[in-house]
């Protein structure tokens, strides 16, 4: 007569059914980077407006660098670099979406690559997100601090700018130029065949 193996057995097998796919071994995700950078660029950004506020009248230029770089206070109710003013609401909306995407995203997150661009975005947005929220003329219609104009004062070679903006800039090239690349957020790259796939046959699983 067959005795049944023990269930605790076969799930403790190597191979078994029971045994469910793990990490791969010495791979952590990389959620703490993300998040120290993304602090980083909001301590930042925070610091440099509260300066410029303290310090700068709405409309003042300091002239550095030898006009190379000025600094003017502005405020701006658009979005980065000054672009669509007017939609304050609509952009402060877009910019909870992207931080609750990014931070659901940070769980499955392995690349280097993807930690520093995310958390460039996402301390950026968050900085920006804040001026939004409690500066005037009021909640979620708040004028964002901008106060970096190159080559020119107010803005007049190119739009004004903060360190948010720069972060949500140097961000989005970075993930660009990843997915352009075709690595994943885990790190592997799109083209890459499957683990434990047959090499050469056709139709392999792809990342």
């Amino acid at each position: 007569m067959l005795s049944a193996e023990p269930e605790d057995a076969r799930d403790g097998a190597p191979g078994g059914a029971g045994t469910g796919a793990s990490p791969a071994p010495g791979r952590r995700p990389r959620t703490r980077l993300l998040l120290a950078i993304a602090v980083g660029v909001l301590l930042l950004d925070l610091a440099t407006k509260l300066l410029v506020v303290a310090t700068l009248d709405r409309g003042e230029d300091v002239r550095l660098l030898g006009g190379a770089l000025h600094l003017t206070h502005a405020r701006n109710t658009g979005a980065a670099f000054s672009f669509a003013e007017g939609f304050t609401v609509f952009f402060t909306l877009i910019a909870v979406a992207v931080a609750v995407v990014i931070v659901r995203a940070a769980r499955r997150l392995f690349s280097l690559g993807w930690a520093v661009a995310l958390g460039l975005v996402l301390g950026g947005a968050v900085g920006n997100l804040l001026d939004r929220v409690f500066r005037d003329p009021g909640f979620l219609r708040g004028g964002v601090v901008d106060f970096i104009s190159v080559f020119a004062p107010g803005g007049e070679f190119f739009p004004i700018f903060n360190v948010a903006d720069s972060a949500i800039t140097c961000g989005g090239i970075l993930g660009a130029v990843l997915a352009l690349r075709g690595i994943e957020f885990d790190g592997s790259r799109a083209d890459d065949p499957a683990p434990g796939g047959d090499d050469g046959e056709p139709g392999d699983a792809r990342a």
